[in-house]
This record gives C-alpha cells, sequence and structure tokens, in this order.
C-alpha cells in the first residue's frame, strides 16, 4: 500500500532576540508563543516579520493541500503576541512562500520565492501592510529559491539557492550583488559557494552577529528542513568567502507534536520567528487530493491540444 505523507509545517514566536538564540545554539531556555494552524490540510510556514507601530506584522507561506499552492497571508499581533487581525496579502497564479520582508530607501518590500513564475519578483508595499505591487525595474538573473538579501560592506548580497537543476535545489548555495537593491544583479562566481543537504539552502534572514556574519541554512540530510544549521562567515561577503558550520537548532520540546523538522530561523527585532514540522502518513483525503489534482492536470493538457 503506498504511504501518503502530509507535511504539516506551524509558526511559533520566540520570546528572544536572534542574536540570543545563535548565542544559546538552541531553542529550548526561551519562551514560544505557537500560532494556530488554518484549518485541515492547511498550514502556515517561512515566517517574516516587521514591527510596526507597536504591532508585530508576521508574513507566512499559506499552503492548502487541496490546491497545491502557496498564498502570503499576514498575521498581526499585539505586544503580548495575541492575533488582532489576520488575511491573505499576495496571491498569483504560481506558488508563492518565503516571504522576505525588508525595509531599504524608506520603503518596505517584500522578496517571496516564486520559482514556478520563471524569475525572481520583487515587490513594494503600495498601502503597507495589505497591498503590494510588483516592482518591474528589479532584474534578477536567475528565478532564485529562498532569497535572502542583506545590506554589508557597502554593497548589497543575495544568498540563494538556484532552480535549476533540480537537485540544486536543497544542495547548493550561491550569492549574488549589487549596489542597489534593485540591481544590476550579478553573481560573484559561475559555481556555487557552498554544496551539500547540510546547509546550502537558506532558512531565514541573515544577520550580523558579534562582528560575524550569520547564515541560517536549512538542514535537509534526513528530511526536508530537519534542523536549522547556522554558518558564519565574515561580513564582507566574496566568491571565496569561507564558512564554519555552529550549532544545528532542531524543534524544541514544547513543539510537540511537531518535531520533525525546522526550517526558518528569522530575526524581527527582540523576538524571531520559527517554524517547526509535524510528519502525517497514511492520510485518505490526501490521496483523493492527489487524484483530484492529476485529473485536473490531466484535462487541462488534452483540452489545451
Amino acid at each position: 500500500m503506498s504511504i501518503f505523507r502530509t507535511d504539516i509545517w506551524r509558526v511559533g514566536v520566540v520570546q528572544a532576540g536572534f542574536s540570543a538564540i545563535c548565542r544559546a545554539g538552541s531553542l529550548d531556555p526561551f519562551a514560544i508563543r505557537w500560532l494556530p494552524n488554518p484549518g485541515p490540510y492547511r498550514f502556515l510556514a517561512d515566517p517574516f516579520g516587521i514591527w510596526r507601530d507597536d504591532k508585530l506584522h508576521i508574513f507566512v507561506e499559506h499552503y492548502d493541500y487541496r490546491t497545491r499552492k502557496g498564498e502570503i497571508h499576514l498575521l498581526l499581533l499585539n505586544q503580548e503576541l495575541e492575533i488582532i487581525q489576520q488575511g491573505k496579502v499576495l496571491s498569483e497564479p504560481w506558488h508563492l512562500s518565503y516571504p522576505f520582508i525588508l525595509e531599504a530607501d524608506g520603503e518596505t518590500w517584500m522578496l517571496p520565492e516564486a520559482c514556478r513564475s520563471g524569475k525572481l519578483i520583487l515587490y513594494r508595499a503600495r498601502r503597507f501592510p495589505w497591498e503590494w505591487e510588483a516592482v518591474p525595474e528589479f532584474r534578477f538573473p536567475h528565478a532564485a529559491i529562498d532569497a535572502s538579501p542583506i545590506f554589508t560592506a557597502g554593497a548589497w548580497w543575495m544568498f540563494y539557492a538556484p532552480s535549476s537543476p533540480h537537485s540544486d535545489r536543497m544542495t547548493a548555495l550561491r550569492l549574488a550583488w549589487a549596489d542597489t537593491l534593485l540591481g544590476r544583479w550579478t553573481d560573484v562566481s559561475t559555481q556555487p559557494l557552498r554544496r551539500g543537504a547540510g546547509s546550502s539552502r537558506m532558512g531565514g534572514t541573515p544577520q550580523i552577529v558579534d562582528g560575524q556574519l550569520i547564515l541560517p541554512m536549512q538542514d535537509c540530510t534526513t528530511t526536508y528542513g530537519g534542523a536549522i544549521r547556522l554558518l558564519t562567515t565574515a561580513t564582507d561577503p566574496d566568491q571565496s568567502m569561507t564558512f564554519q558550520e555552529g550549532f544545528r537548532i532542531t524543534p524544541p520540546k514544547s513543539a510537540h507534536p511537531f518535531t520533525a523538522g525546522l526550517h526558518t530561523l528569522s530575526a524581527a527585532g527582540d523576538v524571531t520567528l520559527i517554524d517547526a514540522k509535524r510528519i502525517l502518513r497514511n492520510v485518505p483525503a490526501r490521496a483523493g487530493m492527489d487524484l483530484r489534482h492529476h485529473l485536473g492536470k490531466w484535462w487541462e493538457q488534452r483540452t489545451a491540444r
């Protein structure tokens, strides 16, 4: 009998700063506020956040197994980390995830993963936080996966995984740079900076901690997004940069039963956002969803002839 696997993620707000977690190398010492999921066969993942007007704005991937597509949703929390408002902020014909949020040049920007569109798309907040518009002048040379920018050493740097070949999506780390956020973006080398399933795909916000650049990376050696591995490097990136592997951060006991993976560690002021995974198996309803999905694809292809 086939084994149907369903990954369900859950978002948590760690009541500690990014640097404190990096120094501890564990989530166990810190209180975590776990946020509810939207319902059966749906989940929230890839949290990125920003404080504005004493409210924490958490942007997440909202995934629905019935449609097989992710959208970007917002959860608005007060200072007590209670949800006071939530809803959809961005949807496209293609799958969206990893809504990296940043502020630069007096604007608020979002850089979600959208590789099924065939390119990396930058969005500008037209009316923060609910309305976003694509920025046509932004140009990036690849349909990057989990693109994570940081401004340091007088330039913008973009760490990302290539969308092709497919095997590189979890095993290759690449780097591009530009003078401005809008570009022109250029790869620092023709080859990945790093290879391997243990720490080559981004999993959150690059941050400067104690004078060093810390990259939270996904450890996919045993399962997709099994843990976060911290990489340390110099604050002036280039093609010859070297990395030192640091702590491997796994879900805390408080995440039970979501203890099968952890693949986001993103800074948001005095708190840090994470997600944890639970794996469900032999779920009959998933078989029906997958069958309807494949039949729908077959019918689309047939009628398009």
